[in-house]
């Protein structure tokens, strides 16, 4: 029996419950089999593993994952009633899915981890507004998440794996990549989806670093100075730097890391940045 046999369109789902999409949640449906395929094949790795689906909606993705873990669990994340609602009325039935009602930026993932006995996987297709924080979310629960398989706009997609000196580099891929490596599974076009969105979008498998990329000192003061870098793209390294901290911390951080202030944020490296945040007083922030 095929995906497609064994769970319906999600067009089909929505009749059936008497729901529409709804715009103000930003709500589009995955309808292309071979995106479902991508997301499945990128985030199962064994019959027993564990999954953490984020706005599992309608359940169709769901379903596709329960398929291959018959030995494991599928935490089927939902915040809206309606969805919810059709998710225990569909799967319900089903021994390795259990639907939870929540919002997945306060969802706790160590917990999950703790239930399991180790490291889960996590997928989902995020929300535009809210994707940026949803994903450091994952990342601060990164020790107890094997990788993080997630629909992004495209956009944000490139974002996350561009190179320094390249236009879609910034303060977001740093801060990711920081922490995680990142690959393109399979790009998905708007008409991928019921109702098709405005733009395309693309998945992404996160996977979580034993440590990080390099040193990065105080990680809340390497994202201050993160985004002071690329906080005024228009601005040479230097003059970026002191819009947010002493003009004399910023020289001397400078010349003890041999960078020159004369660059642009975004060709840094993340090395590179990490060793200018070690070497920028914390306390050199302006008020």
């Amino acid at each position: 029996m095929s995906a497609n046999e064994a769970f319906p369109d999600p067009r089909t789902l929505l009749k059936r419950h008497g729901l529409a999409a709804k715009k103000s949640w930003g709500q589009n449906f995955l309808i292309a089999e071979s995106v479902y395929r991508g997301i499945v094949d990128a985030t199962v790795r064994a019959d027993d593993d564990w999954i953490v689906e984020i706005g599992a909606g309608l359940g169709t993705l769901t379903m596709r994952l329960a398929q291959r873990v018959p030995e494991g669990k599928v935490i089927a994340v939902e915040r809206d009633r309606d969805m919810v609602a059709v998710l225990e009325a569909e799967l319900g039935h089903l021994d390795n899915v259990e639907v939870h009602p929540a919002n997945a930026l306060e969802y706790d993932l160590a917990a999950v981890a703790r239930w399991h006995g180790g490291p889960v996987a996590l997928c989902g297709n995020l929300p535009y507004q809210i994707a940026s924080p949803l994903l450091f979310h994952f990342l601060d629960a990164r020790e107890h998440l094997s990788r993080i398989v997630v629909m992004l706009q495209k956009e944000m997609a490139e974002r996350l794996m561009a190179s320094p000196g390249t236009s879609a580099y910034g303060a977001l891929g740093v801060l990711v990549g920081a922490f995680a490596d990142v690959r393109l599974v399979v790009r998905a076009r708007a008409t991928a989806f019921a109702p098709a969105p405005r733009v395309d979008s693309a998945v992404v498998c996160i996977v979580p670093l034993a440590a990080p990329r390099a040193d990065l000192g105080d990680p809340e003061h390497f994202r201050q100075v993160v985004h002071a870098a690329f906080g005024q793209r228009r601005k040479v390294l230097r003059n970026a730097l002191r819009a947010r901290f002493d003009a004399g911390a910023v020289d001397g951080a400078l010349a003890e890391t041999g960078l020159d202030g004369g660059r642009r944020g975004e060709t840094l490296s993340i090395e590179e940045l990490a060793a200018l945040a070690r070497a920028l007083p914390a306390g050199g922030a302006d008020a």
